[in-house]
């Protein structure tokens, strides 16, 4: 076995007063994909911040190439030759894709040429980056013009070019998808072959047996242990994480045969929705207790449906009605006034509120309600937040600490938390599982089949059909924008990808 290309010993570091990293031990070697996995808060996020200089250890040691190393910055560890890809895509929308790719190395003219950038040199260059991840797009296109998928591929591109020997993919595919994902395995085993060492993070099984070689686990932040891929098979690693082997989460009722929702007035019906550029002709019905699950390819429009049904979006045509009332919802205050919960995909840019406290974030919503002037009850907040914290198993030392410190899955937590606090007739859940550990997204999954028994209609969207048929009454299935048609939950996944597949056609509800 060749020896390690980043070795970190006996790393631990603290928040709080309580340990996030109790002597952790992680290696990466030369030509390798290295996966770590564990449960949100098992520790993962706060060694990638240790490795990267976000973060000083309080006690442990790191070398590169034998050679010992104190990163104090991100940009000081990637110039030693460590990069990271955040889940979150950390770039400027309004600069163009081959800007975002060379911030702050930009190639420059000679003089006496007249200095400057050399932008024909930028803009090449850049094209081969993202050529070489099989992208072709416009690279003087302002990089807020392309979807989230091109931005995390252009992330990608940018952190493979600043890093020369480790690089980190903080859930790299997340927004990606099955063809992106396969486009981006392509270009890692690459990589991996020209000697890079590959620190890959994500919370999709399939995805670490089809990219890693060696796989080590975290638990509540200390290590559990460091295996090759052949030797941990799934049950074996997802008992690692866990510490146990999770329960499947019940299904809903309806799911598998049984009596559909309860007939009546539809808590919420759409007839016709659609907007330029956005849907065309979505149909939609749901009752109480009942789980409507929205499948579709990156891209077909399931976002945009969510968007649509919250207010987010102003429709072009069709018609929206809440409790048998028509409603128009210009704005997402209209559509919380109406009863109805919204959490959205994109939790950094759209949700979390990263300088307020946990408590705050959770009642960010009830609070604008209320008026920037009637206070909450600071009684009524702690009743509410430490509520909603048991609910939904949001791991924290302290709610009153601010949310910036959690992991990402505990954040996505909080946000699911702050649409129930307005205690929402219709819950629309865009995503609400992603970059969440396989026993969180089982205990989400159980708390949302429990909430729909109680009578909640919720709307929600996932990428992965396996979680759509475990709770979902009925699915829609959305392809290139159009509605495709709606299954019942039972139907299976072939039924599910061959909607997909098939030619798009207007659907009743």
């Amino acid at each position: 076995m060749s020896a390690p290309l980043l070795a970190a010993r006996g790393i631990t570091h603290v928040y709080t007063g309580k340990p996030a990293l109790d002597g952790v031990d992680f290696t990466v070697r030369a030509g390798e994909v290295h996966a770590l996995m564990g449960q949100n808060g098992a520790g993962k996020s706060t060694l990638i911040k240790v490795l990267t200089g976000v973060e000083s250890p309080r006690a442990g040691e790191m070398a590169l190439g034998g050679s010992r190393i104190v990163p104090t910055s991100t940009l000081h560890a990637q110039q030693l030759g460590i990069s990271t890809v955040y889940q979150e895509v950390n770039l400027c929308p309004n600069l163009s894709v081959a800007e975002n790719i060379f911030a702050g190395r930009q190639p420059m003219k000679p003089w006496p040429r007249g200095g400057g950038i050399d932008w024909r040199t930028l803009n090449s260059r850049a094209l081969g980056l993202l050529r070489g991840l099989d992208v072709d797009i416009d690279v003087r296109r302002e990089l807020g013009s392309y979807p989230v998928a091109i931005q995390q591929m252009v992330a990608i591109a940018r952190a493979i070019d600043i890093s020369a020997r480790v690089l980190i993919l903080d859930e790299p595919t997340s927004s990606l998808d099955s063809e992106e994902v396969e486009r981006l395995f392509a270009a890692l085993r690459r990589l991996r072959s020209q000697g890079l060492g590959i620190v890959f993070v994500t919370h999709f099984l399939d995805q670490v047996y089809a990219i890693s070689d060696r796989i080590t686990v975290l638990r509540n932040g200390k290590l559990v242990g460091e295996w090759p891929v052949e030797d941990l098979d799934h049950a074996a690693l997802i008992a690692a994480m866990v510490g146990r082997t999770p329960e499947a989460p019940p299904v809903a009722c309806g799911a598998t045969g049984d009596a559909p929702a309860a007939p009546g007035t539809p808590v919420l019906s759409a007839r016709g929705l659609a907007r330029r550029g956005s849907v065309n002709g979505v149909n939609l019905d749901v009752r109480r207790g009942e789980i409507l699950g929205v499948a579709g390819l990156l891209g077909s429009g399931r976002t945009e449906v969510a968007r649509l049904l919250f207010g987010l979006d102003r429709a072009d045509a069709g018609s929206v009605a809440v409790q048998g009332q028509e409603v128009v919802l210009h704005d997402p205050a209209q559509a919380i006034a109406h009863g109805l919960g919204f959490c959205p995909e994109e939790r950094k840019t759209e949700g979390v509120v990263e300088d307020l406290s946990i408590r705050d974030n959770i009642v960010l919503t009830l609070q604008a309600r209320a008026g920037l002037w009637r206070r909450l009850p600071a009684a009524h907040v702690r009743e509410i937040t430490d509520r909603l914290a048991k609910l939904l198993d949001i791991r924290a030392p302290d709610l009153d600490g601010t949310i910036g410190t959690l992991s990402g899955g505990n954040q996505q937590k909080c946000m699911i938390a702050r649409a129930l606090a307005t205690q929402p007739c219709l819950l629309i859940l865009d995503e609400p599982t992603r970059g969440i550990d396989v026993a969180g997204k089982a205990e989400i999954m159980n708390q949302l089949v429990a909430l729909a028994r109680e009578g909640l209609a919720i709307v929600f969207i996932s990428a992965e059909i396996e979680e759509l048929l475990r709770v979902s009454t009925r699915i829609t299935v959305m392809r290139d924008r159009v509605q495709a048609g709606t299954l019942a939950g039972d139907c299976g996944e072939e039924a599910v990808y061959a909607m997909i597949a098939a030619a798009p056609a207007p659907v009743s509800p």
